[in-house]
């Protein structure tokens, strides 16, 4: 698959080299599902991958926890036991005092259920979330901040990197009600 270009408010993004969570992340950006009773090969292989492909058969089902299991995996690091529950990724790693780069975030969803993805930064009103089946693809939405149940960090095995910090960013725009 072609790699997709990130917007030009994200372009950044590209610059950073860790941490490996967010890295992985950004080489699936732009990975959308396809329309109809089809799926996308490279989605039901993600299932395969992380071992949850008899539970994973189509992507219609919601895949924030699929992709986030994914990234995790390919990083390094176990993902959460029943990782297709958003919900489930409270558990993940350590708590994180301060969501920054690269963290895991979990949030409530509006009607019930949960959504995961991955922190790329924040303003006044939302977290900005790289995660899958964020409008039918791995993109980048705003959440309102008043949605998280729980930002975690890897579990990091030497040292955490130092790209790990908070992000402030100058970007607005709807914020994010329905994640599927």
């Amino acid at each position: 698959m072609a790699k997709v270009q990130l917007p030009a408010a994200y372009a950044w993004l590209a610059r950073e080299t860790g941490p490996r969570v967010l890295v992985e992340a950004l080489d699936l950006f732009g990975t959308r599902e396809t329309p109809g009773a089809a799926s996308n090969p490279a989605i039901l292989g993600w299932a395969k991958e992380v071992g949850v492909a008899g539970a994973y058969v189509n992507d219609g089902i919601a895949w924030c926890g699929l992709m986030t299991a994914v990234v995790v995996k390919r990083a390094g690091f176990e993902p959460v036991k029943a990782p297709l529950w958003a919900r489930n990724w409270a558990a993940f790693g350590t708590k994180a005092a301060v969501p920054s780069l690269g963290d895991v975030l979990v949030f409530e969803r509006p009607g019930g259920g949960g959504h995961v993805g991955i922190y790329v930064g924040e303003n006044a009103s939302a977290f900005y979330v790289l995660g899958g089946n964020q409008g039918d693809a791995v993109s980048i939405a705003p959440i309102a901040k008043g949605r998280l149940l729980a930002a975690r960090r890897c579990p990091w095995k030497l040292a955490q990197p130092a790209g790990v910090r908070p992000i402030r960013l100058a970007v607005s725009g709807a914020l994010s009600t329905n994640e599927a």
